[in-house]
């Protein structure tokens, strides 16, 4: 059974894992938005999702771009979790997991580091 959790308390879990980071990553994030949904519509199970150019790949050309977007994804997360100290758990790793995409790290790196 889903853990049952209102929209601000779930978008305050997002926030305090976006505090986690150290500050030197969160001031070197760059022209990103990070955004709560339902549900991706093509993959209903998916947690979060990256999607832009990763700091990694920007060159010369870059500019005048819209935001890169990091969707966490509420009803999965809520789905998959047993009460709300997994949710708080599972919402901080998903955040960190989708940041690091931004910063250029893969998935095979994350796994390997811990955070997949």
């Amino acid at each position: 059974m889903p853990v049952e959790m209102t929209r601000a308390r779930f978008d305050e879990l997002v926030g305090d894992a976006l505090d986690l980071l150290p500050p030197e990553f969160a001031s070197a994030m760059n022209n990103v938005v990070v955004l709560v949904e339902d549900r991706h519509p093509e993959e209903p199970e998916l947690l979060g999702l990256y999607e832009g150019i990763a700091l990694t790949e920007r060159d010369s050309t870059y500019g005048g771009s819209l935001p890169d977007r990091i969707t966490i994804y509420r009803d999965a997360l809520l789905d998959m979790c047993a009460d709300e100290e997994e949710v708080v758990d599972e919402v901080a790793v998903t955040v960190i997991h989708e940041i690091a995409h931004h910063f250029g790290i893969d998935d095979e790196k994350l796994h390997e580091l811990g955070w997949g």
